[in-house]
């Protein structure tokens, strides 16, 4: 299944993509939520869908929202790919380096970017990010994707000079609003048929600047959810983004690119669609 939420922001309803038509399920759903994924509401919505509902569908160009409401958390791994440690400068991690984004980070795939006030440095950043179905505590690697209710496209947009020049952690660099546009839609894991072989491309203002597949993940998903598990609890809804390939605005030699008002982003994985943003300073 495909899994969208459309409407006004803060209002969505929860959807679903049949036959490449939208079509409104909130007559059996109340949101793609922590209590829907902990209730088994995925396979409840599939059984409601096999008795052939009449369904009302979603007009052309109504916006569509974060995939998943507002999840416990938003967890994301950091330099997971090699080539993209290497365009930083950093070593490649012996073990996930973690760190969060503020939930109120989230938006829809093709809502503005909103360039942080006193930003000097957003960068953009194409990822595969998947969602947690089922509570998950000390996972074995085995058994981890068990508690994956599906895969969705996240742009991890980064403010450089917060990140890494003021101090402190990662995530007041991570978590500034529009900084995390999940979707266009949620892929249930049956409707991939290899998550590790993925093409991942992102453009600014028509230019590839990320060109690569999940193939070349450092630690895969399984591993992950594992690994997660072992230092917290992982809630249904929970978010958790894999890393970005090479090709940020950081890493361009000689000098680093940076996002301005007016660019336009657009990325996209196999399979989980694509997203476009476009840049506006901070009002």
């Amino acid at each position: 299944m495909k899994l969208i939420r459309f409407g006004e922001a803060g209002k969505e309803k929860p959807g679903i993509i049949l036959n490449d038509k939208w079509y409104d399920v909130s007559s059996f759903v109340k949101d793609y939520d922590e209590t829907f994924f902990e209730n088994g509401g995925l396979d409840q919505l599939k059984e409601a869908l096999a008795d052939n509902p009449t369904l009302p569908e979603i007009p052309a160009g109504t916006r569509l929202g974060s995939v998943v409401a507002r999840p416990s958390k938003i967890i994301c791994i950091g330099l997971n790919f090699s080539d993209h440690a290497k365009e930083t400068g950093a070593a490649i991690p012996a073990e996930p380096i973690i760190f969060f984004k503020s939930t109120t980070a989230l938006c829809g795939p093709d809502d503005d970017l909103i360039i942080p006030k006193n930003s000097t440095k957003t960068d953009w950043e194409v990822e595969l990010a998947l969602v947690i179905g089922k509570k998950a505590s000390y996972v074995e690697e085995d058994a981890a994707m068990d508690y994956v209710a599906g895969y969705c496209l996240h742009n991890d947009y980064s403010e450089r000079a917060f990140q890494l020049e003021m101090g402190g952690q990662w995530v007041k660099g991570k978590s500034c609003d529009s900084f995390a546009p999940l979707g266009p839609w949620l892929c249930t894991t049956d409707e991939i048929e290899d998550v590790n072989n993925l093409k991942m491309w992102l453009m600014v203002n028509g230019k590839t600047f990320q060109n690569s597949n999940s193939s070349n993940l450092i630690f895969k998903i399984p591993f992950l959810v594992h690994y997660l598990s072992q230092y917290m609890t992982l809630l249904p809804g929970d978010v958790i983004s894999t890393g970005t390939p090479p090709g940020v605005g950081l890493g361009i030699k000689p000098h680093p690119i940076y996002v301005q008002p007016g660019d336009v982003i657009e990325l996209g994985i196999e399979g989980l669609g694509s997203s476009k943003q476009i840049a506006k300073a901070y009002q």
